[in-house]
């Protein structure tokens, strides 16, 4: 992508530390907030397998939960958006930056053509753990979205898995991580995450994945549309993207994992849905054409 002359956004905090608790006086900590956010986009199996990561990792699931029996450290500390020293910033921070500046034209842009403000996200920066609305975040996580605070949460280093693990190279494939989780943020805006959330509170969990995917796939045409609005992108790129979106379909993944694909435990959607809705996005640069609910809200 062409992102030398693109302005970075100033909507970022960097999270101090690396590592710390994140649990408190009386009731549940961090994780206890998040294991929700998890289960509604992940299912149960999802949160199993957050827990075993954190085993694995030396990470006592149960002091995340407030009853571990250890010293609760102190969570890790960030100033407020705007007001950090961009100078102290990683190049692939810079650049991711670069990239949110970039969703922030597009859809200020979208927004004014309908007659609203597009309020931004901000972007926090963490290594491998840091604290969110939503509780604890941990690289195993991977990117994401947490509406209880509007903020997207990034440890850079999944860029690296999202090329070693997923074999998803390119610097578009990582822009549309981010861009795909700046569709998150603009589904809040749009109220969809908050209709979405009461539905699934009220169904089985099969369906409230099935309502997940839907949330995904919309995320991902999202993305789509502010790629072809950007004027960034370059030769290769689309295949970049795609192949980003291939790899990370629910039956890949789960194939890759040595398991036979269950259609009713997919979150995220197949690959082939998630690059059909890419390429929507990409096609056709209009929000309006990522409806991926039809009805069904």
């Amino acid at each position: 992508m062409r992102l030398d002359d693109e302005q970075e956004s100033s909507n970022f905090e960097v999270q101090d530390g690396r590592g710390g608790g994140f649990g408190g006086g009386g009731g549940m900590g961090g994780l206890g907030l998040l294991l929700p956010l998890i289960g509604s986009r992940f299912g149960c199996g999802g949160i199993v397998v957050v827990l075993i990561i954190l085993a694995v990792m030396g990470v006592n699931p149960l002091s995340l939960l407030g009853g571990g029996g250890g010293v609760q450290q102190q969570a890790p500390q960030s100033a407020p958006a705007g007001s950090q020293d961009a100078s102290k910033l990683t190049e692939i921070q810079h650049w991711s930056l670069k990239v949110l500046g970039s969703t922030e034209r597009v859809w200020g842009q979208i927004f004014k053509e309908a007659g609203q403000t597009y309020q931004p996200t901000i972007l926090s920066f963490y290594a491998q753990s840091g604290t969110s609305g939503c509780g604890a975040a941990q690289s195993a996580m991977g990117p994401f979205y947490c509406p209880n605070d509007q903020k997207v949460y990034l440890d850079t280093d999944f860029f690296t898995e999202l090329r070693d693990r997923f074999g998803a190279p390119g610097d578009f494939a990582q822009a549309y991580v981010i861009a795909h989780e700046v569709g998150h943020h603009v589904q809040d805006l749009e109220g969809t995450l908050g209709q979405v959330n009461q539905q699934q509170r009220r169904v089985s969990e099969a369906q409230g994945n099935a309502l997940q995917v839907k949330v995904e796939l919309q995320a991902d045409c999202y993305a789509g549309v502010w790629a072809k609005r950007t004027g960034l992108m370059e030769p290769g790129d689309l295949e970049e993207g795609m192949k980003a979106a291939q790899s990370i379909g629910d039956d890949t993944l789960q194939k890759s994992a040595g398991r036979r694909p269950v259609p009713e435990s997919f979150t995220h959607g197949t690959s082939e849905q998630r690059m059909s809705w890419l390429r929507k996005g990409l096609d056709s640069g209009d929000p309006a054409q990522c409806d991926t609910f039809k009805g069904a809200l």
